[in-house]
């Protein structure tokens, strides 16, 4: 199936599940970046040539200036050295050339050694030379070059145009160094950052130093199989890695923007019921003491006829103080009203002035009159406009206006006519606003009014009490009448739309990956468990691994366990034969990308017999020979390197001595 028909028919089956039209699914997809296609996979190969190491080390093992060149065979490297003699060190320092950043921290006193650091790689197939340089511990330049083959690199520091040698990059800091490689890398590697949902409200992005975990593999000791990171399920997202099953990278995708988008959603509906809550438990409120002022008042009235008007006063007060606020209400507008006419008519009128003047304010009259940039939204100053009526420059561009101003009594009579309209409505703004204040003035009088004669109503020795009472009822009347009811929350058909396309989106993608794993990870586990047997786990009856990058063991005679509960030496060689098993079968069914470089530090000091550690050595170098695979592998057992691997495939020191 060709990759447009791929796209067309996941289109149709997202709309058809999401009862939508295919155009919906495409403006979604669209709007989020999201890929509609499923893509082929894609190689990825990174390959290390030569390493290049110098400076001037301190301290008692062979102190003074070293320039070591390390070269790596291309299947299986192992090097030889006793411990603490540079051989992790060397892994860190192609880690910190292609990563960005050593995956752990060097000593100090070993990167103060530091003077200049070359590696020579093949990157997706480009040569590539890391070239660093360093003073006590940090890189002071740092620059990436690349040319017509790794041979031209060879000893090359800066560029030579005349040579086809150019910089990728250049960095002048150890960040800056890190920053960049982590662009540059994802780019050569076609990789796109690892995006995951956070906490459901936002998202989290890992570049390309999460990646590199598929490269270095962990220690035993750790409990990730697969990468430095546990959470936010990166193990799995490294898995595609290995195995580019497919769906997989857009499935993650999709269900990140779906969660995002269904928890904003969530968040907003619970916040009006929250709001619609606490004013309806306010209204009762209100009226529960409006009740209990409304006896105190009775209670303080008089029953006899001669009293009877007091009611009837204190009820026109009420009905004058609401009818003042709704008239001062329609004041509030009508002098909103009257300002917008009458800034409308002013406007009008410096237009009629300009376009009668200034050949410029002609040709721009019919276009926007912006107030600030629509981009960045910077305010256009005066200086700007005064530009552009005596410089001929737009305000918002600052290029020239051009065109031919053929028509100047037209746009000059339709200016006149905007005039005349926004003065027409200007005064009748006014003439509201006038008759608004009339109303305001009229009722303030009837209000003072019916308050004094109520006043004067009042017996002198109930007065003060009456008065509270009466301004109690008076003021919570007032806010129940004014009070705001909660409103509906608006219901966004388009939100809805998105959330159930991506839901839609989600479960095919994930049937689809799912289905493309079962036959995969039948083999791989077959696989795992074959070598991990082969390697020394003991007693293990079987593995499953699943998409999450989660590793379950069967022993014999017992019930299932998890990867992180084995022992660091079973978990080092369960990692190393998870990565086999994947990298055979991956190549297998033409679905590996995983770039083709393996660095393990030190297997052997994992709790592994001599025996084991042999027939681990010998297998990774099957392996390499036969799946164009690049294994840097060190040991402190010059015995073990020996006796299961070619001459040329061993670089090793004298015991004692150190790798570089």
């Amino acid at each position: 199936m060709s990759t447009v028909q791929a796209e067309v028919l996941l289109e149709a089956r997202i709309a058809d599940r999401a009862s939508v039209k295919v155009e919906d699914v495409r403006d979604v997809f669209a709007e989020y970046g999201l890929p509609l296609v499923v893509s082929p996979a894609r190689p990825r190969s990174l390959h290390v040539h030569r390493l290049r190491v110098a400076g001037e080390r301190t301290g008692d093992v062979q102190p003074g200036p070293f320039d070591t060149p390390l070269f790596f065979s291309a299947g299986l490297t192992a090097l030889v050295a006793s411990n603490f003699r540079g051989k992790t060190s060397v892994l860190e320092l192609l880690t910190w050339c292609l990563r960005g950043t050593p995956r752990s921290e060097m000593q100090n006193r070993v990167r103060g050694w530091l003077h200049q650091v070359d590696l020579d790689a093949t990157v997706a197939g480009e040569p590539t030379a890391f070239r660093l340089d360093l003073t006590d511990g940090e890189i002071t330049s740092a620059v990436v070059l690349t040319g017509g083959d790794i041979a031209s690199l060879a000893d090359v520091r800066t560029p030579d145009g005349g040579r086809g040698i150019t910089a990728l990059l250049r960095a002048s800091s150890t960040d800056s160094y890190a920053e960049q490689i982590a662009g540059l890398m994802l780019g050569r590697m076609d990789l796109q950052p690892l995006v995951n949902s956070f906490k459901e409200t936002s998202t989290q992005t890992h570049g390309w130093p999460a990646y590199f975990g598929a490269v270095y593999l962990p220690a035993g000791g750790d409990k990730a199989l697969l990468g430095e990171v546990t959470s936010n399920g990166l193990p799995g997202r490294l898995l595609q890695v290995f195995l580019d099953l497919p769906a997989a990278a857009a499935l993650t995708r999709v269900k990140t923007v779906h969660d995002v988008r269904l928890a904003e959603d969530k968040a907003r509906r619970t916040a009006a019921a929250t709001e619609a809550a606490e004013r309806a438990s306010e209204r009762e409120r209100l009226e529960a003491d409006l009740a209990q002022a409304r006896q105190r008042l009775s209670r303080l009235l008089p029953s006899n006829e001669d009293d009877a008007s007091l009611v009837d006063l204190a009820h026109q007060a009420v009905q004058l103080a609401r009818a003042l606020a709704d008239a001062q209400d329609q004041w509030d507008e009508a002098s909103r009203a009257f300002r917008r006419a009458r800034t409308e008519r002013q406007q009008a009128a410096k237009l009629l002035n300009d376009v009668t003047e200034s050949a410029t304010a002609r040709l721009l009259f019919h276009g926007l009159n912006p107030s600030s940039c629509p981009r960045c939204d910077q305010e256009i100053d005066d200086v700007r406009r005064q530009e552009e009526q005596h410089a001929s420059t737009c305000a918002v561009c600052a290029r020239e206006v051009t065109g031919d101003d053929e028509e100047p009594q037209e746009v000059t009579a339709e200016a006149q006519e905007r005039l005349e309209t926004s003065t027409d409505i200007e005064a009748a703004a006014k003439e509201a606003l006038e008759q608004a204040e009339t109303m305001v003035d009229g009722l303030t009088c009837q209000l003072e009014t019916a308050q004094e004669q109520l006043r004067r109503a009042q017996s002198a020795a109930d007065l003060p009490a009456r008065l509270a009472a009466q301004e109690g009822v008076l003021r919570l009347e007032g806010a129940l009448s004014v009070f705001r009811e909660p409103e509906e929350p608006a219901v966004d058909d388009a939100e809805a739309k998105t959330i159930k396309i991506l839901a839609a989106a989600a479960d095919l993608l994930e049937k689809d990956s799912r289905s493309a794993a079962e036959a995969l990870f039948e083999e791989v586990n077959n696989e795992i468990t074959e070598l991990a047997t082969l390697f020394g786990v003991p007693s293990l009856r079987a593995v499953a691994i699943d998409r999450g990058a989660r590793l379950r063991i069967y022993p014999l005679g017992s019930k299932q366990e998890w990867f992180k509960d084995q022992t660091a030496g079973a978990r080092l060689r369960l990692r190393i034969a998870v990565v086999i098993a994947l990298l055979r079968v991956g190549r297998r069914y033409g679905v590996s990308t995983h770039p083709g470089l393996l660095l393990i530090d030190s297997p052997k000091s994992e709790e592994m017999q001599s025996a084991d550690a042999r027939k681990l050595f010998a297998e990774l170098a099957t392996v390499a020979a036969e799946s164009n695979l690049q294994v840097v592998i060190t040991t402190a057992d010059f015995d073990l390197a020996s006796a299961t691997l070619p001459a040329d495939t061993i670089r090793q020191a004298d015991p004692g001595a150190s790798l570089w």
